[in-house]
């Protein structure tokens, strides 16, 4: 069933649906900038593709974190008029493009994170989550096997492809920590069989990637210091520009309808 009536269940929801739901705009408007600059035509349909999947995913999480927060906020007011400190998105997927290698190491990451978290999702006690994870999960498949395989297409090509798919690796990998963070909030959830406690698919992903980079005879980057903030609303620099161009358009024009 889903959830219903008030208290600190239903706001926790909303927080947690909130979170999930900027990790899949931000994201998906970053990968919006690879088109028409991506390697390929074909390159640029799969990326637009993959992100619009993504919007798709943030507009059903916000939607519903709007509903559960009683603020009657929809989906538009969850993504176009909040400042900087009020988004909950981990750092990982507001990190600038960078080369294609760049982006193709935040995939490979997010990528197998996002399917093992929405296929536990499918069998979450809240109706709305669950109907929301069996679907997101058959369509991130897709988005794993996509960044699966360009990461060993790049590491297995030419000595320069594989520098630059190692260093994009490199670049990113003090991020992806960030993904299995949990609070109390995520805890409570988790217990009710709500949520799903992301410490929880940390072994599973680092089993997934590695057999990844293994394929693509890459190493897997050593550990070093760890990003943390986004689900605090604490950001990176860059953060602001992405959010002034993601808003630019209604913030011109409020309320303005095509």
């Amino acid at each position: 069933m889903a959830i219903s009536g008030t208290g600190p269940l239903r706001r926790d929801l909303a927080e947690y649906t909130l979170r999930l739901g900027d990790d899949a705009l931000i994201l998906s408007q970053r990968l919006c900038a690879w088109v028409t600059n991506a390697p390929s035509i074909e390159e640029d349909l799969a990326i637009a593709n993959i992100a619009l999947d993504l919007l798709g995913h943030a507009r059903t999480l916000l939607s519903y974190s709007g509903q559960l927060d009683e603020t009657g906020r929809s989906d538009d007011d969850l993504a176009y008029r909040r400042s900087e400190r009020e988004f909950r998105n981990t750092l990982l997927v507001e990190l600038p493009n960078g080369d294609f290698a760049v982006t193709i190491a935040r995939q490979l990451i997010y990528a197998h994170y996002s399917r093992l978290l929405y296929a536990a999702l499918d069998k979450s006690a809240d109706a709305v989550l669950a109907g929301f994870g069996a679907r997101a999960a058959k369509e991130v498949e897709y988005h794993q096997i996509h960044a699966a395989q360009w990461t060993v297409r790049l590491g297995r090509g030419t000595a320069e492809s594989r520098r630059r798919m190692q260093a994009g690796l490199e670049h990113v990998w003090p991020c992806a920590a960030e993904l299995f963070e949990a609070d109390d909030r995520v805890e409570r959830l988790d217990a009710d069989g709500i949520a799903v406690a992301p410490a929880r698919l940390r072994v599973p992903w680092e089993r997934e990637v590695a057999a990844v980079l293994a394929d693509a005879e890459l190493n897997v980057p050593a550990p070093s210091w760890q990003a943390t903030g986004g689900r605090s609303g604490l950001h990176t620099e860059v953060f602001g520009l992405l959010l002034a161009e993601f808003q630019s358009v209604y913030r011109q024009y409020p309320g303005g309808t095509w």
